[in-house]
């Protein structure tokens, strides 16, 4: 994929989207072939250190801290490039609240472009999950990344909410030139902001192109978007 592009993977179930992404995130080692990120080997890193090059995924299951407030959420979403540790955090070192300090204030920047502060301190548990789904597209941006891997952000949301996310993923990819790789089966929203689409099945890609040229592929029509 290009970057600064937005590509929609879509295919039926147990077609390899999510397999595919718990490969590039390192979740899963592949069997056979190679992930390159501007010219990196992903898979010669950890999972842990994925985000570190400027990679970043969100899962189907939100993987927020219902105990926590929206913006210590947010927070967590950069950890990996924090420099502070277990003694100067125990110690609270001027130089690990000052890292604290710069890591709240980008926390609130992320909150403010997908329209959250006003819940900046609230508890994320009983909001609702529309709300949730943006949480973690702000901690995605918190991460400063190049790539951002989108699981089903638009899976248990209204049609209402739908729009407002992918607007808000249309805006988040022009403001910062990131590059996203969309997982949906919202075909409405897959279609509505893809610039390019790749379709799975059984783990093979059937079809790649231009979303409206892709979905009138008698091969994708038969195999996930019904010849109906």
């Amino acid at each position: 994929m290009d970057e600064g592009q937005i590509l929609g993977l879509i295919g039926p179930n147990g077609a390899g989207k999510t397999t595919l992404f718990n490969v590039v995130s390192r979740i899963y080692d592949p069997t056979a072939g190679s992930v390159t990120f501007d010219g990196q080997d992903l898979l010669a890193l950890s999972a842990h250190e994925i985000s570190r090059v400027g990679v970043y995924r969100t899962f189907q299951n939100l993987a927020l801290w219902p105990g926590m407030t929206v913006i210590e959420n947010v927070m967590v979403g950069d950890h990996t490039n924090t420099k502070s540790n277990v003694i100067s955090a125990a110690l609270r070192l001027p130089s690990m609240r000052k890292e604290e300090s710069d890591l709240r204030d980008r926390a609130w920047a992320a909150l403010d472009e997908v329209q959250l502060t006003d819940v900046a301190y609230s508890p994320a548990a009983g909001l609702p999950f529309g709300t949730l789904k943006r949480i973690e597209l702000a901690r995605a941006l918190i991460a400063n990344p190049r790539l951002i891997m989108l699981d089903e952000p638009a899976s248990g949301l209204t049609h209402a909410e739908v729009d407002s996310l992918a607007q808000d993923i249309k805006n988040l990819r022009d403001r910062h030139n990131l590059t996203i790789l969309l997982v949906e089966h919202h075909m409405r929203m897959v279609l509505g902001i893809s610039e390019k689409l790749v379709v799975l099945n059984f783990g093979r890609k059937i079809a790649d192109g231009d979303p409206d040229v892709v979905r009138s592929d008698p091969e994708v029509i038969e195999a996930y978007l019904g010849s109906s």
